[in-house]
């Protein structure tokens, strides 16, 4: 299908909220590919901003908060703006639009969402959770995960579970803003979860997900654990 029918089916799913929606590329002075979040190097002064952003939130000094900590807390809002348009795009249009990590770009911030925008998706794909899987997870996060995971030093079960977490809260927004719509997004991430790499990661049982690991933002003083997060089941 065509570079138009992958336009359409971004635009719709923008009209879910902002975290659903990518910009059309035109000038892409500032910004930076999708693969340059796998340099190591990238990643770190990434990871330095959003530090100093939580610092500062928390009115805390900066070696209060942990890098580990951040980069999981870093990845996992990645891996939110990765997911959610595909995911919103596949539950309105019933495709999944064809990005890559060349066909996505990314424009540095010092707070907040990562601004993304895409260029030269030419094909959409039907919607299913192998198709979710392979164009989302495995070709544009999994990357940025792998580089995570070396440079912080990062579990894989945690990040994994980011991706997871990521997964069923875009289908938790969904469903807010479009009932039906969010009974197909959670059938999707249901399948999704159901095989490698993130089976075992969580169990989604009524449209909530409770995590097998957790992505650390308790660590940080004054930090809550997260809705999903498996501290709950433990009495943490």
């Amino acid at each position: 299908m065509s570079e138009v029918a992958a336009r359409e089916a971004l635009a719709r799913a923008a009209t879910l909220g902002p975290y659903f929606g990518w910009e059309a590329a035109g000038d892409l002075s500032g910004w930076r590919r999708w693969s340059d979040l796998t340099d190591g190097t990238v990643l770190a002064a990434r990871v330095a901003v959003a530090r100093r952003a939580l610092a500062t939130m928390g009115g805390l000094p900066e070696d209060a908060v942990e890098e580990r900590v951040v980069a999981s807390v870093a990845f996992l809002g990645y891996a939110a703006r990765v997911l959610s348009p595909l995911l919103g795009a596949a539950v309105l249009t019933g495709v999944v639009p064809v990005a890559g990590r060349t066909t996505l770009w990314w424009r540095p911030v010092p707070a907040g969402p990562l601004p993304v925008a895409y260029a030269g998706l030419s094909a959409t794909v039907p919607a299913s959770p192998e198709a979710l899987r392979e164009i989302a997870v495995e070709a544009v996060l999994e990357p940025v995960l792998l580089a995570c995971r070396a440079r912080f030093r990062l579990s894989p079960q945690v990040l994994w579970g980011n991706v997871s977490s990521a997964l069923a809260g875009a289908a938790a927004m969904i469903r807010r803003a479009d009932p039906a719509a969010g009974a197909r997004a959670y059938a999707l991430v249901e399948g999704v979860l159901a095989g490698p790499p993130l089976a075992g990661t969580g169990t989604l049982d009524g449209g909530a997900l409770t995590r097998n690991n957790c992505c650390l933002y308790y660590r940080i003083p004054g930090g809550a654990t997260c809705g999903d997060c498996i501290l709950h089941r433990r009495g943490g």
